[in-house]
């Protein structure tokens, strides 16, 4: 189980000057900047510092009406690992996440992932979260993270396309589900707002799981609902739209990695990217 790696390294540049990516001091509001048409960058200061770096979190708002979530696998035939950044340049993709962390093969999710006709992994496991993209019919969201406690995933499994399985950290009643622990790691999470966005999280300083849930929780996100990725050096965003970089991978994990020193993207097999929708 690769869970914690990534590090902090935001380029950004619009046109002919500068592009300072803020941060806001009240934990109480979250600046957004405009990136595209529903598409939004935050970078949250944390109320609850860490115990290394700026305390800040990543997100990437995403409105599933505008944007295609695009489901890439190494294990794919003639594919092949890629960091974070090489996914989304050479996919042509606005953004990048980890899609979930990964067996020892370096290739098969922990948890079911499936793609259209390629299936990464055809068994579930006892994770209660799933995140479904490329609906079949407009009966469901166009995204959503299934929270398998409070929705039947036997028929959600039929009207989708793309799926990946992994941790839940907030269940369907915004309620934290990570039980306390001393061990703490850098992070990308996947969530929903109560709006139905899609929320593309990372956070290069390290938390325990449980404190980071409850402080995206506090926060003025509106949060729906939210799924572990991926930690430590192997977390990995990358933005890439518009004349705006930034690139983040985490760094810490304990008895790992227990430093703020990883400045490189990666290699990881299993990534979720955006495109722009067509119409």
């Amino acid at each position: 189980m690769n869970i914690v790696k990534n590090r902090y390294y935001i380029v950004t540049f619009i046109l002919g000057f500068t592009y300072t990516l803020f941060s806001q001091q009240n934990s109480n509001h979250i600046q957004w900047q405009k990136i595209d048409e529903g598409l939004f960058l935050s970078e949250y200061l944390a109320p609850k510092k860490s115990i290394l770096g700026d305390h800040k979190i990543t997100i990437l708002k995403i409105n599933p009406s505008r944007y295609d979530f695009n489901l890439f696998s190494a294990k794919k035939k003639e594919e092949h690992t890629r960091t974070a950044k090489e996914w989304g340049n050479q996919k042509k993709q606005i953004a990048i996440i980890n899609a979930g962390m990964y067996r020892m093969d370096h290739a098969t999710n922990l948890g079911y992932m499936k793609d259209y006709n390629f299936i990464n992994n055809p068994n579930e496991n006892k994770d209660n979260t799933i995140v479904a993209f490329n609906r079949k019919d407009n009966s469901v969201p166009e995204f959503q993270i299934i929270d398998r406690t409070c929705q039947n995933w036997e028929v959600l499994k039929n009207k989708y396309n793309s799926f990946t399985q992994s941790i839940r950290m907030v269940d369907c009643n915004q309620k934290n589900r990570w039980s306390r622990q001393s061990k703490k790691w850098s992070m990308v999470a996947i969530g929903k707002d109560e709006e139905g966005n899609a929320l593309f999280i990372i956070s290069r300083s390290p938390y325990t799981v449980h404190d980071f849930i409850n402080i995206l929780l506090q926060a003025p996100l509106k949060l729906y609902n939210l799924m572990y990725l991926e930690g430590g050096p192997e977390a990995s965003f990358y933005l890439n739209h518009n004349n705006t970089v930034v690139e983040k991978m985490g760094s810490y994990e304990t008895g790992f990695n227990e430093n703020d020193k990883n400045t490189v993207f990666w290699e990881i097999p299993n990534v979720i990217g955006i495109t722009k929708k067509e119409n």
